[in-house]
């Protein structure tokens, strides 16, 4: 019975190339899984960077239709679209009606820069102007420089 408390001295653990085997396999493994974590975040970030446009580029649109049908009433010069990107998360008061119509909880943070800025385009602008005339707020984009999965530049979404 005490024979069989005693391994043998060839049956103890591993062998020091069994030990190199497998960390080797494990360095390979995790240096092919890096690349596909830095791709699974940036497509996550690009997919939050498509969702606060469209939220903001819907509000500027509902904005306008409601100026369109006279509920919000055009300052001097105005278009009907607003002001800046404080006037949707403020609201605006609609005519004959005693309730505040806000757009916007909050101005949505650009993923991609990590701040509350964003790029904006008056109606009276180029579509591809940089510049913003301070009236009319049109358009929103990305004020980063990086170039998204698909070739093209944030700014131009």
């Amino acid at each position: 019975m005490i024979r069989h408390l005693h391994r043998r001295r060839g049956e103890r653990g591993f062998t020091l190339a069994e030990l190199v085997m497998v960390a080797a396999l494990i360095a390979v493994l995790s240096t092919m899984a890096l690349p596909v974590a830095k791709f699974t975040v940036k497509r996550r970030k690009e997919a939050e960077l498509r969702l606060a446009l469209r939220l903001m580029r819907n509000a500027i649109d509902e904005h306008k239709r409601l100026s369109d049908q006279g509920l919000i009433p055009l300052t001097l010069g105005g278009e009907g679209y607003p002001e800046d990107l404080d006037v949707l998360v403020e609201g605006v008061d609609l005519v004959g009606q005693e309730t505040k119509r806000r757009f916007l909880r909050r101005i949505p943070w650009d993923p991609m820069t990590g701040e509350q800025e964003w790029g904006k385009r008056s109606y009276q602008d180029d579509p591809d102007s940089d510049s913003w005339g301070s009236e009319n707020l049109y358009d929103v984009y990305s004020l980063s420089d990086g170039t998204a999965i698909d070739g093209t530049k944030y700014k131009d979404w």
